[in-house]
């Protein structure tokens, strides 16, 4: 809605426009009338719709066309003025006021306009015979008011019908020629009757027509209101009305009805506690709400945002199987403008057997949107009315923005519950099967997929101690000359190589030694194709060899080439890692300990060896270290 109103008034000279707005100010006829009245703001407290109100005189006498021309393009709403006692300012409303108001506007964005037949008090009869015809003609014509500035008769009614006709505009709605909806206005009411029937069944029953009432008008409608409202449609409509609740043809044909009765503030109030703007379009305030993310910060849903996405993925679920058809995904996102998954989504996320999404895929696939572009996740939980359903303030209401990761290590715990592993590897190392395997699809079924349906990104759910956790596997290209902060910015680090590939595994080396040498990352090297033989890798140090230099735990074999389906193993331990990297050994701890115990027993058994006379002495204490470094 409009912050403020301007209301331009013109006319012939002498039809009193000066003396409308002087009686409008001071509720009283003017002594005196000067030229023209300065322009006054009426504040937004004493005006019927609450919004500050700018009045704008135009004379002839004291103003220029170029003058005249400005304020024009500047007003929201001309009123016309005419005498109903002088025929020639009339015949001026179409020959001379309407062409020129016309010429001096965009046709895409035309003012609208109002009649104002003053001085009724002069006159017997009415004036509506000869104005008619003229608002039939032009459809920039919102109404025609007479009115008496000297008796103050309508003076209010007019610029009440004013502000109206800029806040409440009948032409993004209707048609009067059709006497119809316009498509525009049924496109947004078609939305916001799917948003409101909550069941899906296509019509509003008692509680949602009570719900929706209450959302749009703070106050329920009592049960004989709602049958009136339903005999109503009945009488209009034989499909209006089905099992005793409003069909959407039976709530448009209301809105058709409130329209063609003058009121159309209330399909105003509806579209815009709905998010419309005047063009009919969704705001960037309601799609777009204000979130802060500050730096090394993540966001993610949070308990009543999934139980909002459970209820809509249980209304659209109409065979009951847990997963989405095509057709039910397709009824689904009727709500937005465009169609927000595309064929990938099939493949970032788990399917049943048919490649439908299921439930926990569809929760992940949020999950993901959430965590990567959380903004976009804010305009879908628009399109879908999270903040109407749920009545808060904003989508920004369902997002809960994680804490700084460094805090998450300083305090050795975490409340996060999406996890990023960022998947590196030569090309054909295997990294595509590893994302997909976690989504539990051995290679039979990858090789289904098409090239141009893949997706670097992978979803589930894993469960650590307990918990369910998101890991979000990411494949990051390998262009080894340059990692982007994103490229290196996870929870926990996959290094793929190709155990038969003899250069497969350089490309890990070098990537760890370059980005994740000195970080404090969690990194895990997957032996990829374990089910294939093993070459020796072109490399000076053989991959066992690599990752006990660098104290990493020994490199992971891994296959999903089987007949059942993957083994999730491997990814609740990179879950497991993410959540708890400064608890994992010390990279050195392992290979230390088994060192230091290796090299005390060689030293007890020269000992031993060489001066039995010391068993005695030197035993118990021999026995006792190595017990403590065997707990260690």
């Amino acid at each position: 809605m409009r912050k403020d109103v301007r209301i331009l008034l013109v006319g012939e000279p002498k039809v009193g426009k000066t003396s409308l707005i002087m009686s409008l100010v001071s509720e009283e006829f003017p002594d005196e009338v000067p030229l023209r009245a300065e322009e006054i703001t009426i504040p937004a407290d004493v005006t019927p719709e609450r919004v500050p109100t700018h009045i704008v005189d135009y004379s002839e006498a004291e103003q220029s066309d170029e003058q005249l021309y400005q304020e024009i393009s500047k007003a929201n709403v001309i009123c016309i003025v005419y005498s109903v006692n002088n025929k020639k300012s009339i015949e001026k409303v179409t020959s001379h006021w309407i062409p020129l108001i016309n010429d001096r506007t965009d046709k895409d964005s035309r003012v609208p306009l109002i009649l104002v037949g003053n001085k009724s008090d002069l006159v017997e009869h009415s004036s509506m015979e000869t104005i008619l015809p003229i608002m039939n003609q032009y459809q920039d014509i919102e109404t025609c008011v007479e009115c008496s500035a000297k008796n103050l008769k309508n003076i209010s009614e007019l610029f009440y019908y004013a502000q109206k006709a800029v806040l409440h505009p009948t032409g993004p709605l209707y048609c009067p020629e059709e006497k119809e909806l316009k498509p525009s206005c049924i496109k947004a009411l078609t939305r916001i009757f799917k948003v409101s029937d909550l069941d899906n069944d296509g019509v509003l029953n008692d509680t949602e027509l009570n719900f929706f009432q209450k959302t749009c008008f703070n106050t329920p409608l009592a049960p004989q209101a709602l049958e009136d409202v339903k005999n109503v449609v009945r009488r209009n409509m034989t499909d209006g009305v089905k099992d005793n609740g409003l069909t959407l043809k039976g709530f448009l044909f209301l809105h058709t009805l409130f329209i063609q009765r003058g009121r159309h503030e209330t399909t105003w109030t509806v579209l815009r506690r709905f998010g419309y703007d005047d063009d009919l379009e969704l705001t960037q305030e309601y799609l777009f709400p204000l979130l802060k993310v500050p730096g090394d910060c993540t966001t993610e849903l949070n308990h009543n945002a999934y139980l909002f996405l459970q209820s809509v993925f249980d209304k659209h679920d109409k065979d009951r199987d847990c997963a989405l058809s095509p057709d039910e995904v397709k009824d689904l996102f009727k709500v937005f403008p465009y169609m927000p998954w595309g064929p990938d989504v099939n493949n970032t996320v788990c399917t049943n057997d048919q490649g439908w999404i299921t439930y926990q895929g569809y929760l992940s696939q949020w999950t993901l949107t959430t965590y990567l572009d959380v903004q976009r996740s804010l305009e879908y939980l628009g399109y879908l009315g999270y903040s109407i359903i749920y009545e808060q303030e904003s989508q920004a209401a369902a997002i809960t923005v994680t804490r700084n990761k460094r805090i998450d290590l300083q305090k050795k715990q975490t409340q996060r519950s999406v996890f990023r592993c960022n998947v590196l590897g030569a090309r054909g190392s295997g990294k595509s099967g590893f994302l997909q395997a976690f989504l539990g699809r051995n290679l039979q079924r990858q090789r289904r997929i098409r090239e141009d349906h893949k997706s670097l990104y992978a979803i589930s759910t894993t469960y650590v101690y307990g918990q369910e956790k998101y890991l979000l596997l990411h494949e990051v290209m390998p262009d080894f000359d340059f990692l982007s902060e994103a490229d290196l910015a996870c929870d926990v680090v996959c290094l793929v190589y190709d155990i038969n590939s003899p250069r497969s595994f350089e490309y890990c080396a070098k990537v760890y030694k370059q980005y994740f040498i000195d970080s404090k990352t969690p990194c895990v090297v997957i032996a990829a194709k374990s089910d294939l033989h093993e070459v020796r890798q072109h490399y000076s140090l053989s991959p066992h060899e690599f990752c006990r230099k660098h104290k990493l735990h020994p490199p992971q074999p891994f296959t999903c080439n089987m007949t059942e389906t993957p083994n999730k193993d491997i990814y609740t331990r990179l879950t497991t890692m993410a959540m708890y990297p400064s608890s994992q050994p010390t990279r050195s701890l392992y290979s230390v300990t088994q060192r230091s115990m290796t090299m005390l027993c060689q030293l007890t058994h020269r000992l031993l060896a060489r001066c039995c006379s010391y068993t005695c002495f030197w035993l118990p204490l021999f026995l006792f270290l190595l017990h403590v470094l065997t707990l260690c």
